[in-house]
């Protein structure tokens, strides 16, 4: 039998001899190998070139064992992205990491797989987009999910693999309870567009050998011969011709020079950082911006690079009781990880088959009471803002439905302080972190191209907490999250506070300081070239076309018009799915 790495391996192409295909997808991310998979069946007699930058890392452990999560960030499997410098949280840069190998950040993102709420997705078809709401994107979704003894309802058939977690600690155990304690009600069926609740999530991890199932593992073994995969090489711009008065994408210039031609289509699927700035770079985008960096202006779109959006995060963390064993023994006895490994190479139950699947989904009322001085400061940070996509969460902020609030049960420990040094009295001591994520900030960032390098890395800038609302707004979370730790029976697993420590952040100012030094992403950005109305500030129509071409279309994270309340891969596989019908039923 041919192992999973060697299959795509032997599904991979290292150069193209065709000077010319049909379609070029560009980018071999998350989107972008659904997207050109699903059109090599669809299409089954077009040529298909799919270009990714980054290498096939179809053997590479770290992305195929679910407890290696986080491991390959700032590896050669990362773009490594940062932040410009953020003003309001003391000139911090922040990472923001992207997946720079087939699969893109599916294959090295934490595994989440969830759903925002029906009015979120409804939003995407209210502001312009016919087609784009609960329905259609709950159905685009379930095509490419296959859930292991999911609820009904669940997708049954798709290619990405989902199922609960088999490895619970048995201190998360008391998560659903501690919750409860609190007022919250288990949900059970959280993907069928009722988030809210308490709930023990699936992760994307195929079943039957315990790997991480994403876009290239799922997708890849289904694509036609006519769909070529060309990896280890970049795409510098998008080469356009004038005809009939709009913009055709006629091929894709490679690193090298190299000019690949397109017969009918070429899309961008490089992800929310790059796919702007590959626009930029053909000469799509704002005037002063690509002046700025010396390219020659073809389509005036002011949208392009604006409205990113993402969520952000405030950890807290705690010393668990020895008799508890935490996900942090991995790091610090060697033998027992052999071990462990040992087991999961063997395909048994291990300690490496653990992610995150503790959650809790909610509402402000449910997490302040009295929510009116948010939802006044919210008022405040939108003001007269024209950016539809925030008078939409203000909107959503009087639905009971829409979770406005994330908190993640993750054993082991995540944060700013670090994990005790070699040495220190805690050193091989156990943890568990409570990761509080703002769902809707209200900051509304940028990514454009570098004018002192236009083919270096993207200026990303976030802005993040530039508004009161999204500073008292972590502030809550953070409370919150430790109030969930003091819920019994949760409460009786640990000794003592980690970070921040009981005794050094009680009162709101002290939160609002720890706050500002620990804010980080969660990796989920969005919105910049976002499916608007071109009067809104959009980049792509409907059908995810960019105004003013005739054939050159974004499939990605960017094209997403209001930010939801969920890890955004289920949506992105959604997006790709519904693409791939766009564009076929549009060419056959």
């Amino acid at each position: 039998m041919t192992s999973l790495p060697l299959l795509l391996t032997l599904l991979l192409v290292t150069f193209t001899t065709a000077s010319t295909y049909d379609y070029i997808v560009v980018g071999g991310g998350t989107a972008g190998v659904a997207l050109s998979t699903r059109l090599s069946q669809y299409l089954p007699k077009s040529s298909i070139l799919l270009i990714e930058a980054g290498q096939d890392g179809a053997s590479e452990l770290g992305i195929l064992i679910p407890g290696r999560k986080g491991t390959t960030l700032g590896t050669k499997l990362d773009w490594n992205f940062t932040t410009v410098p953020q003003e309001h949280l003391g000139n911090r840069v922040i990472g923001a990491n992207r997946g720079k190998v087939l699969g893109g950040s599916s294959a090295i993102n934490l595994l989440c797989w969830d759903r925002a709420a029906v009015s979120e997705y409804q939003a995407w078809e209210d502001v312009g987009n016919p087609g784009w709401g609960w329905k259609g994107m709950q159905a685009a979704m379930a095509r490419a999910e296959n859930y292991t003894t999911g609820p009904p309802g669940s997708g049954t058939k798709g290619p990405v693999r989902a199922v609960v977690n088999r490895h619970i600690p048995a201190h998360q155990e008391r998560w659903v309870p501690a919750a409860e304690a609190l007022g919250f009600k288990e949900n059970k069926d959280s993907l069928r567009g009722v988030p809210i609740g308490v709930s023990t999530q699936p992760s994307s991890i195929d079943a039957d050998g315990w790997t991480r199932s994403y876009s290239a593992s799922a997708y890849l073994p289904l694509k036609g011969g006519n769909l070529d995969v060309l990896t280890g090489v970049e795409v510098v711009r998008v080469e356009l011709e004038k005809r009939g008065g709009k913009e055709r994408a006629v091929g894709v210039v490679l690193g090298n020079g190299t000019v690949v031609g397109a017969r009918r289509e070429v899309v961008l699927s490089a992800g929310a950082f790059q796919t702007p700035v590959l626009l930029e770079l053909s000469g799509i985008g704002r005037a002063e911006v690509l002046k700025g960096a010396g390219i020659e202006q073809r389509i005036e779109l002011a949208g392009v690079g604006e409205g990113l959006q993402d969520h952000i995060r405030v950890q807290t963390s705690y010393q668990l009781r020895e008799d508890f064993t935490s996900f942090d023994i991995l790091r610090y006895n060697a033998t027992f990880a052999a071990e462990e490994l040992a087991k999961w190479q063997a395909g048994v139950p291990s300690t490496y088959d653990y992610t995150g699947s503790g959650f809790v989904f909610a509402n402000w009322k449910q997490v302040v009471g009295d929510d009116s001085a948010l939802v006044g400061l919210a008022k405040k940070a939108v003001g007269k803002s024209k950016d539809v996509g925030h008078k939409k969460k203000l909107e959503q902020l009087k639905d009971a439905q829409v979770p406005q609030v994330e908190v993640i049960f993750s054993d082991g420990y995540t944060g700013v302080k670090g994990y005790p040094a070699v040495g220190s009295a805690l050193h091989g001591k156990g943890f568990f972190t409570l990761i509080a994520g703002l769902m809707h900030p209200l900051s509304s960032g940028s990514v454009h191209v570098d004018p002192t390098n236009p083919l270096g890395k993207p200026l990303i800038d976030p802005k993040y907490l530039d508004n009161e609302y999204d500073v008292q707004a972590m502030v809550e979370l953070a409370k919150f999250g430790r109030r969930l730790a003091l819920s019994e029976p949760l409460k009786s697993t640990w000794t003592s506070e980690y970070e921040p420590g009981l005794d050094k952040v009680q009162t709101d100012a002290e939160w609002r300081e720890y706050v500002l030094n620990t804010t980080l992403s969660i990796f989920h950005p969005t919105g910049t070239a976002s499916m608007l109305p071109k009067k809104n500030g959009g980049v792509v129509d409907s059908e995810l076309r960019v105004y003013g071409t005739a054939n050159l279309r974004v499939v990605d994270a960017s094209v997403i018009p209001v930010q939801i309340s969920a890890h955004i891969q289920t949506a992105v596989y959604g997006i790709a799915e519904k693409a791939a019908e766009i564009i076929a039923s549009a060419n056959h």
